[in-house]
């Protein structure tokens, strides 16, 4: 890296985008109704035959700003930079699980069980275990996609960069985000559910992954601002020099 500068964009990017990776896999336990939060009267979508009200995980709070740090990162620090990152993040997303399995394991204190009653949690233990023992389907099927789709997104990314050289950023950050979100919403839903022990119908499959999949695509098209507003601050706090050096290395 190109100073003391560039080595902090690095550590920054990638704290922020461990966080957030790890965090979305442990909130996203919650399947929470997208009309009912926003105080709307239901959608009634319907798809491959199936209907219903719009009904995310918690982690999509969370994974639009992995999508954004993911196209970020690629610009300043290239294939080598994401490839880093993600790796770390399944190791790290492995080591969080193993330890949230050890600690449902551990004998819980017999007073701790009904410490929440009061609050409508009759067992503490049976609610840690819910919240924190997500299936090794749904972690291997989360954990694929992930990996699968960073992968994708960084030779998209490159592929369009080569051919557009440094215009039409938005092209090339948009573009390889709706093609790796595409893979990912379907990857998860096909291990974890379909091949998993819930096995879902096809079209329940088919139309879980596009409902998905379109809320991605249109975050990914609504925070494309964000990355050219990332752009010039990083550029404004690296200086142009560095900041064209680290994107020529990049592209390399």
């Amino acid at each position: 890296m190109f100073g003391s500068r560039a080595q902090i964009l690095f550590l920054v990017l990638t704290g922020v985008f461990l966080t957030n990776a790890l965090m979305a896999e442990f909130i996203g336990v919650k399947i929470f109704a997208l009309e009912d939060t926003l105080g709307l009267r239901p959608f009634d979508w319907s798809l491959f035959g199936q209907s219903g009200s719009l009904n995310f995980t918690a982690g999509v709070m969370l994974w639009p700003v992995v999508f954004v740090l993911t196209d970020v990162i690629n610009e300043y620090f290239g294939k080598r930079g994401v490839r880093f990152i993600s790796w770390l993040a399944v190791g790290l997303i492995l080591y969080a699980f193993c330890f949230a399995y050890l600690a449902i394991h551990l004998a819980p204190a017999a007073w701790w069980i009904s410490v929440a009653s009061d609050q409508g949690v009759p067992d503490m233990q049976k609610a840690f275990a819910a919240i924190f023992g997500q299936g090794l389907w749904s972690i291997g099927g989360s954990l694929t996609a992930f990996l699968v789709a960073q992968l994708i997104d960084v030779r998209i990314f490159h592929w369009i960069r080569q051919r557009t050289g440094e215009r039409m950023v938005w092209l090339r950050a948009t573009g390889s985000t709706l093609v790796s979100q595409f893979i990912d919403s379907f990857v998860v839903l096909y291990i974890a559910f379909v091949l998993g022990p819930q096995q879902w119908a096809i079209p329940l499959f088919l139309a879980v992954g596009t409902v998905n999949y379109l809320y991605k695509a249109s975050m990914a098209v609504a925070l494309t601002p964000v990355i050219y507003a990332m752009r010039r601050g990083i550029e404004a706090w690296l200086g142009k020099e560095v900041a064209e050096e680290l994107k020529r290395r990049a592209r390399e």
